[in-house]
């Protein structure tokens, strides 16, 4: 929730072997510490393969993903994926893939130790769109470790747009000059996270990074949000973009002259190079903050000589929510596009799906054993148990957790104090149940539903990312 705490909702989800083999993709990764500055204050920082931010992994539907990931670190390190990712795997025989085993959540996955390697065998399975990976351990985040993913759709699957003259990865994200493990010992201590001191873009500061395109030739961001807390608006100065994805479903092409993307959230955007040559201003800053902060990178045509000038664009007013919450409203799915497979995103009869279940799920701060700060769910406060919680359950270990430790609706009155436990909610496999998310702090929580099959059918609050302003809630539907 926030910076602070999130919710998984994991399903297992058994499908059958392909019959073809599909690509391999290997990829060999070396984590390590290392000096960073990007906002010009030195600090340690955590690199993959040398590089901050990480490698970016670019595949299509169905490709296999081989990852080798050595941890040289003086701790356990975790990545979590993004995408839904699927492990495949090999028993009597015959070939079989499972969800979630291998997603990067302590509860799933028992950490890398120090000096160690763990490969990542996973499979992109019926995925397209723009994503990310990032450490899910230790507040690791706040040091890096993240890096973009593109999932491409495969050849003769319909795109509902003209191919691009080109792919942009756009990295925007909240950052702290503290040092991430000061940042982890303020949470542990029970204290609140001071303001981010900027915005990077792509692991940079202000004007530190520059985008090359040619006059007439349209382009395809694909941006997302790798920060802690904040959400940011993204703009590009004289220029539109229109949305054409959202965390891997294909939308009604709406044109923006900002968009607002929330804490984990990831989109694509296209846009044309249709002004005079020259170099633009493009700007991200914060929305619903207490310290407003901004940062720019450069749009620069090629041939051209004159140089950015005049200053960045405004964007919507600070904590705007009519604002956001209207261009929430206004993004669609685009139910005639084909998505990971060749038929359109409209046919799968959402509108008659039978709902058994609705479970309200309400933010709070409050105060564990009377000293330390914990933000709960239900007024529970998840603690991580010495067992991961996948493989418990898998092997029928008893006394790792408790299931239905979560209630299904936050406490009738005011809320009661604080408990830690390692709780765990408990669903129906195939069951769709309704989710109603509550905020009310005041400050934007996000929450991260890792899911197979999450979308949003109605709110008031803000859109699909569950990012939610104060006093706000919104509602989806997980399978």
């Amino acid at each position: 929730m926030g910076a602070q705490a999130a919710i998984c909702a994991c399903l297992i989800v058994f499908v059958s072997s392909a019959r073809a083999e599909t690509p391999y993709r290997f990829f060999d990764w070396e984590v390590t510490g290392g000096d960073i500055n990007p906002l010009g204050v030195r600090q340690k920082g955590i690199l993959i393969n040398g590089q901050f931010p990480g490698p970016e992994i670019n595949c299509q539907t169905n490709d296999n993903l081989i990852v080798n990931v050595h941890n040289r670190l003086s701790e356990p390190f975790l990545l979590s994926w993004q995408v839904h990712v699927t492990h495949r795997y090999t028993e009597n025989g015959l070939q079989h893939r499972k969800n979630s085993w291998q997603d990067g959540v302590s509860g799933t996955n028992c950490p890398i130790p120090p000096g160690q390697n763990f490969t990542y065998r996973m499979q992109a399975k019926d995925q397209i769109g723009s994503f990310f990976y990032f450490p899910s351990l230790a507040f690791h985040k706040a040091g890096g470790g993240f890096g973009a993913i593109r999932i491409h759709s495969r050849p003769g699957v319909p795109v509902p747009f003209d191919p691009p003259a080109d792919e942009l990865t756009v990295l925007i994200g909240d950052w702290h000059n503290t040092n991430h493990k000061s940042l982890q010992a303020m949470l542990d201590s029970g204290k609140q996270l001071p303001s981010p001191d900027g915005i990077l873009i792509n692991g940079k500061g202000p004007n530190g990074v520059s985008f090359a395109v040619e006059e007439g030739k349209t382009y395809r961001l694909r941006i997302s949000n790798v920060g802690l807390q904040s959400t940011l608006n993204f703009r590009i100065n004289d220029h539109n973009m229109t949305l054409v994805e959202v965390e891997g479903t294909h939308t009604v092409q709406n044109t923006y002259s900002s968009l607002d993307v929330h804490a984990g959230q990831s989109l694509s955007v296209l846009f044309t190079a249709n002004r005079p040559a020259g170099e633009y201003h493009i700007v991200v800053s914060t929305c619903f903050a207490k310290r407003a902060l901004n940062s720019t990178a450069v749009l620069r045509y090629a041939g051209s000589s004159v140089p950015v000038s005049g200053p960045p664009p405004e964007g919507p007013a600070s904590g705007d929510f009519d604002f956001s919450l209207d261009q929430a409203r206004s993004i669609r799915t685009n139910l005639t596009a084909s998505g990971p497979r060749p038929n359109p995103q409209g046919s799968y009869h959402y509108g008659s799906i039978n709902v058994t279940r609705t479970i309200r799920l309400a933010n709070s701060a409050g105060r564990v054993g009377g000293s330390k700060q914990r933000y709960a769910v239900n007024s529970v406060s998840f603690v991580e148990a010495d067992t991961p919680l996948k493989l418990a359950d898998y092997y029928n270990i008893t006394g790792v957790f408790r299931l239905g430790g979560i209630p299904d609706a936050p406490p009738a009155r005011a809320a009661p104090a604080v408990r830690s436990e390692p709780a765990v909610m408990d669903s129906d496999h195939r069951s769709f149940v309704e989710i109603v998310l509550e905020n009310s702090e005041d400050s934007v929580q996000s929450w991260h539903l890792d899911g197979y099959s999450v979308f949003v059918v109605g709110y008031s609050g803000i859109y699909a990312s569950c990012s939610l302003p104060h006093a706000y809630n919104v509602t989806t539907t997980a399978r």
